[in-house]
């Protein structure tokens, strides 16, 4: 009977301590999973709905300001990180997240979008001034004072365009370029959202700029009432930004997160892209909404695929930010 009695309990010690264990992992039943995005990121209430109904699981998302931001935020927290995956890492900053070692497995491409300069086309009507048609045109005095652009030290929008115009004037003449937008007047906002929804006249925020970077795709979302768009993309000098997806090394529920980036290449979330976040779906079998075939097409002709930016990043940051730190 005593030997009975102490196996018992032995036995009991071992179930419980297997059971602490589970509980410490955050991994045996997850009923929740982190998500950390940039600030546009949008998953839409269907979209929460149908992760739960597939897997149980509900989704926290935890913004992070702009691509280039969240990502530098995560790699600050990588050995006690603040989600259990991310979203929104581009191809501007995948170098950073991967020689930082804050991935667990691989980025996961979910979408893409053409990083392009925009215009407001009833500005330039009221104006009788010709609209840009080139980024060269941006440097030239009848559009002085016109154009905003998003920090490339901090946007990831901003970050393509730099790289955009390395690939188009090359790593000798680039810095002319940004020191004759300079000179041009250009305005330098701090992320993508101030730009487009604050400065830009063309938008919702009617500001006093008709030249913004933004995307190919931004011009569906501007038609008005009289079916026409307000806005239209400069289809030259343009950068293809992918957006990416991971489970953070040291996870509390990395099967969860392994479950949410399965799940955000899948129809349901692919489906929702271009109507919620104004980007292209990676699965190029999804149907685009009918207003992006006019008012949306991508570029035919994107820069900056050859450039390494991991590689030159920094470099091209430093000249970037000398030109305007200077007087």
């Amino acid at each position: 009977m005593q030997i009975k009695r102490i196996i018992t309990i032995a036995a009991a010690a071992l179930m419980a301590a297997s059971s602490l264990t589970a509980c410490s992992t955050g991994d045996a039943t997850p009923t929740e999973v982190t998500v950390v995005t940039h600030d546009s990121a949008v998953f839409t209430d269907e979209v929460i709905a149908a992760f739960k109904a597939e897997t149980g699981i509900t989704i926290k998302q935890i913004k992070a300001g702009d691509a280039g931001a969240m990502t530098n935020k995560l790699v600050l927290t990588k050995d006690a990180p603040i989600g259990d995956a991310f979203f929104g890492i581009d191809n501007t900053f995948g170098g950073v997240a991967l020689d930082n070692q804050i991935i667990d497995g691989e980025l996961t491409a979910v979408d893409f979008g053409d990083v392009c300069l925009n215009y407001d086309k009833n500005w330039f009507a009221a104006k009788a001034l010709a609209a840009p048609t080139t980024i060269a045109d941006l440097i030239k005095p009848a559009y002085k004072g016109l154009t905003v652009v998003s920090n490339p030290t901090s946007s990831s929008p901003g970050l393509a365009f730099l790289a955009a115009t390395v690939s188009v004037y090359g790593q000798n003449g680039f810095e002319q370029y940004w020191q004759d937008l300079k000179n041009n007047g250009v305005k330098v906002a701090a992320g993508w959202e101030d730009a487009y929804f604050t400065d830009f006249s063309g938008s919702s925020g009617k500001g006093a700029y008709p030249i913004v970077l933004s995307y190919s795709s931004s011009p569906a979302f501007e038609v008005r009432e009289d079916g026409i768009s307000q806005t239209a993309s400069i289809n030259d000098g343009c950068f293809r930004q992918i957006e990416y997806a991971g489970v953070l090394k040291n996870a509390k529920n990395k099967s969860a997160a392994e479950k949410l980036v399965k799940f955000l290449t899948e129809k349901t979330f692919q489906k929702s892209l271009p109507d919620s976040m104004y980007v292209y779906p990676v699965d190029t079998s999804v149907a685009l909404p009918e207003a992006w075939a006019k008012w949306a097409p991508a570029a035919t002709k994107p820069v900056g695929e050859e450039l390494s930016i991991s590689a030159n990043r920094k470099t091209w940051l430093e000249q970037w930010s000398a030109i305007f730190s200077a007087n």
